[in-house]
């Protein structure tokens, strides 16, 4: 088993709550929590510089601001900055998000290790993820499906540009000339029609605007 575990979660009861849980179900003696994005940066800065590692990193993903200013602030900007001290330490994102499209982005950009979505069964389910992730395997909650067709759908390049001159104010016939004048093919405006219509059908956007304030959210643009 782990024996060196960093957490960092915000909320103090629950801090505790988990530290104990783990000590008691999982043995691990050197569980260090905080509730700060930035002291757990240092702890893990401060441990790796002295030959000492922590072997696992459990997050959430939203930290509640207040009077300290944090340069940190967040799970994925925590998880960035200790990949860069330690590109090989095991990450458990212990979260309310919900989202499988969400989900799937921390495996697939932040290469995550486990996913745990908090709720009533939230603690024995990290217990499980820590003992999952301690055999190399990789675990997430499951109450998450992260097969839904949506959820795979990768925007295309071509598509990208579409949008983004339709957020700067271009009509489709606008965006079809400047895609001629590239020399740039497809250039039709039927085809921009449909490549958009199919963003919508994909996203349940209700139109342009909703669509792109929806890929926005979603960190797609």
């Amino acid at each position: 088993m782990f024996k060196k575990v960093l957490l960092a979660e915000d909320f103090q009861g629950e801090n505790r709550g988990i530290v104990t849980t783990l000590h008691e179900k999982l043995g691990i003696d050197q569980l260090q929590g905080e509730m700060y994005c930035d002291k757990a940066l240092n702890r893990l800065k401060v441990a790796h510089g002295h030959a000492q590692p922590f072997e696992l990193l459990i997050t959430d993903l939203s930290f509640k601001k207040d009077h300290v200013v944090q340069k940190v602030a967040s799970g994925i900007s925590l998880m960035k900055a200790a990949r860069e001290i330690q590109p090989k330490i095991n990450i458990i994102v212990n979260s309310m998000e919900d989202n499988p499209m969400k989900i799937n982005a921390l495996f697939k950009e932040h290469n995550i290790n486990g996913y745990v979505c908090k709720g009533p069964n939230g603690l024995q389910e990290l217990v499980t993820a820590i003992r999952e992730v301690y055999q190399n395997r990789t675990y997430v909650s499951p109450n998450v499906n992260l097969q839904v067709q949506n959820n795979v759908f990768e925007l295309e390049a071509f598509d990208l540009d579409i949008l983004k001159d339709l957020a700067n104010g271009l009509t489709k016939k606008e965006i079809a000339l400047k895609l001629r004048d590239q020399h740039i093919s497809p250039n039709s405006e039927s085809t921009i029609d449909k490549r958009v219509s199919r963003l919508f059908d994909e996203f349940g956007a209700k139109n342009t605007n909703h669509l792109i304030a929806k890929l926005v959210k979603l960190g797609k643009i």
